[in-house]
């Protein structure tokens, strides 16, 4: 004999709530964080060297930050490079103005 239910269906009321579906959203995003990556003295130099040397020659280049636990990448042309506030401006494709803090940068990818 063959058991005849309405799978998925029968677990839907249990979603009815919106802080219950949050908060199940939240703890998959938890799930997927990566903690910071630890960069050693050289490495943060050389991912300096190669800013300033896209800068210098106005090549594209692509800066992977860390935020929230998470790694986003960013493309565009390095427009300034501000030592006081420690963060780097560049420009998109797009048009669109970016700034990244020195903090964040994990990696650096100069395109030529």
């Amino acid at each position: 004999m063959r058991i005849r239910d309405r799978g998925k269906l029968k677990f839907m009321p249990a979603h009815f709530m919106p802080e219950h579906r949050a908060l199940l959203l939240e703890l998959d995003r938890e799930e997927l964080r990566k903690p910071r990556p630890l960069l050693d003295e050289y490495e943060i130099q050389e991912l300096e060297n190669r800013i300033c040397y896209a800068m210098e020659y106005t090549y594209t280049v692509k800066i992977s930050k860390w935020e929230d636990g998470f790694t986003y990448e960013e493309t565009g042309q390095v427009h300034y490079l501000d030592p006081i506030r420690k963060e780097v401006r560049m420009v998109t494709a797009d048009g669109c103005a970016v700034v990244i803090p020195f903090a964040d940068i994990v990696a650096v990818v100069v395109k030529e």
